[in-house]
């Protein structure tokens, strides 16, 4: 088993029930689990297994984080393979994102063109929840549930001084699913900002000036913004991490410092107070609901991987755990669909215009956004 990438709540979840369903079920002698993500597939890096036993899983789901690290970043496909056969390993569980899943690929290709037996079966981790044909990750139920907790404390600082502003930043490099998740969780948001909705700062119809009528008519607003969303309007150049993903620009810090001088030069006064609790959510134990998640995915994963399954990822499709090529899997990102129901229920929840600042036209830009609360 092999955990990369970002922290998710149930990772260590994760890991004891593909243990127990190995070992009780299957009979399976002996599970290994890399340490610090593929580089623990490479010798040279000195990262020996750990073996896990029933001792060793006593107690690691009510724990954040995964017991085994995690890291970002390939390892050459030959040089993991060679580790895997003389460990005499058969079967790898690799847990974790479009990254992690694109490299359990690599492995099933260096397998296949060896003619080594190894079934190579991927389990969806990322509380994005933007896996293609994964309908829900585990650890976002417990995202979300976290996420608006916090909404709910930027709520509470902006209503206690005169024109606040809790401006929530949450993960979601390309899809706003957290966001609109926790908005509609917490139900004390005015403004929810997603990469698949552009919008306009500036102009009659842009961002900022519905933020002034906002606040000139409640006195307080909360905003959450979704960390891919704003990327175009953040200056400076982008770069890439070890997994070769774009580093996004916080553009939360700047959308602070946007509004602050735009209310400035507007001659009102305006308190914001920023919230970015991205990796305090991301550490949090599993929820009850996520941990039973977890449990079926594991579960499923081992099932797969002992029918004699490989290269594929366990999917969550109309409620059915599902078998998914992990090139189909990996070949585009799920997103928020702006016509969805689940769009549609955050303009609702928010009162925001549907567009704000593209040209002017279509339902609800004319109304200020009001909100249906606070």
């Amino acid at each position: 088993m092999v955990t990369c990438g970002g922290l998710s709540p149930g990772l260590n979840n994760v890991l004891r029930s593909i243990f127990l369903e190995l070992h009780y079920h299957y009979g399976v002698p002996e599970v290994l689990g890399i340490r610090y993500g593929y580089a623990g597939l490479d010798p040279a890096n000195g990262h020996e297994p750990v073996t896990f036993t029933k001792d060793f899983v006593h107690g690691i789901h009510n724990k954040g984080g995964t017991v085994l690290g995690t890291s970002r970043g390939p390892v050459e496909p030959g040089v993991a393979l060679d580790f895997l056969e003389s460990r005499g390993i058969n079967v790898l569980f690799c847990i974790g994102g479009d990254g992690t899943q694109r490299g359990a690929h690599r492995l099933h290709e260096e397998a296949r063109r060896r003619g080594y037996p190894l079934a190579v079966v991927g389990v969806p981790k990322t509380i994005d929840n933007d896996i293609d044909y994964v309908w829900r990750t585990f650890g976002y139920s417990t995202a979300v549930e976290e996420s608006a907790h916090i909404i709910d404390s930027a709520h509470a600082e902006a209503k206690s001084v005169l024109n606040g502003v809790g401006l929530v930043k949450l993960m979601g490099r390309e899809a706003g699913f957290l966001a609109c998740g926790a908005t509609l969780a917490s139900s004390e948001v005015n403004f929810t900002l997603i990469p698949e909705v552009p919008f306009q700062l500036e102009g009659a119809n842009g961002f900022l000036e519905h933020l002034k009528r906002r606040l000139l008519l409640r006195r307080h607003a909360v905003v959450v913004l979704a960390e891919g969303a704003g990327q175009d309007w953040v200056g400076g150049s982008f770069e890439t991490d070890k997994s070769g993903n774009l580093k996004l620009k916080d553009s939360g810090r700047e959308l602070r410092r946007i509004i602050q001088e735009y209310f400035a030069a507007e001659r009102i006064p305006v308190d914001v107070k920023y919230f970015d609790p991205s990796y305090i959510v991301r550490s949090r134990p599993a929820n009850k609901d996520d941990a039973l998640l977890c449990d079926q995915f594991a579960r499923c994963a081992v099932h797969a991987a002992m029918a004699g399954r490989t290269d594929v990822l366990i999917g969550l499709w109309y409620n059915m755990f599902v078998h998914v090529s992990i090139p189909m899997a990996t070949a585009q990102k799920r997103r928020v669909n702006p016509a969805s129901e689940v769009w549609s229920a955050v303009l609702s929840s928010t009162g925001q215009p549907a567009q704000m600042g593209s040209d002017g036209t279509g339902n609800r830009t004319a109304a200020p956004a009001r909100g249906h609360h606070g």
